[in-house]
């Protein structure tokens, strides 16, 4: 009975969402308008410390030590710019996820890998490295030293004071966001990628037609 009970639900609910399928794009638009600001961002940072970028790219002791790096960085920084243009419009989706994509490994295995998932440090989460559970101490060292000697409730009035782990987890969600992007494309109604799409479809009917006239 809860097997049948179970299996009718879940047609239901499948049923209900075909008739949502003609507003799926909006699952899409989604993720491009949240991973918009996130590359212009990084891009306008790139740009404009241009050789810091530079440098950091390719020093050895206190940077990422890539061969090339002047060019990976003027790559880097294009990639991200016109990648945040594109995915506004939605003109060339599955296109610029690729690059946005290998941005995004590169980001995590040279940046983030090392210092674990968690991108903010907080020790009570799941996949805490000892340098996170290290952080509450220090943490709470320097609340004390704030409050003593500073004004703690203005200092805290725009948010709480965290350690930045910088780990992958930003870049893993970032990833996983255009994974999806790269297999659904720009979405339905609300992309260049679809009315370009339907207009080279448009067209092609009517020149077969005219072709079997």
């Amino acid at each position: 009975m809860l097997q049948t009970r179970l299996l009718q639900t879940h047609r239901a609910l499948e049923q209900s969402l075909q008739k949502l399928g003609h507003v799926d794009g909006l699952a899409t638009l989604a993720l491009r308008f949240i991973l918009v600001p996130v590359f212009w961002m990084a891009g306008m940072q790139k740009l404009n410390h241009f050789d810091s970028t530079v440098e950091w790219f390719g020093n050895s002791d206190w940077g990422l030590g890539l061969p090339l790096p002047w060019l990976l960085a003027l790559l880097a920084t294009a990639t991200e710019l016109l990648g945040a243009i594109l995915l506004a419009l939605g003109l060339l989706t599955r296109l610029i996820a690729v690059p946005l994509i290998i941005t995004m490994l590169v980001a995590i295995i040279s940046v983030h890998w090392e210092n674990g998932w968690q991108a903010i440090a907080d020790p009570q989460a799941a996949f805490a490295t000892e340098s996170v559970i290290a952080s509450s101490e220090k943490l709470e060292r320097a609340r004390d030293i704030l409050r003593e000697h500073g004004n703690y409730n203005w200092l805290t009035s725009s948010g709480k004071f965290v350690i930045l782990n910088n780990g992958i987890e930003f870049a893993a969600i970032y990833l996983s966001m255009l994974l999806a992007l790269l297999f659904l494309g720009g979405g339905r109604y609300v992309s260049v990628d679809y009315w370009l799409m339907r207009w080279l479809h448009d067209k092609n009917i009517k020149q077969s037609s005219r072709e079997t006239e």
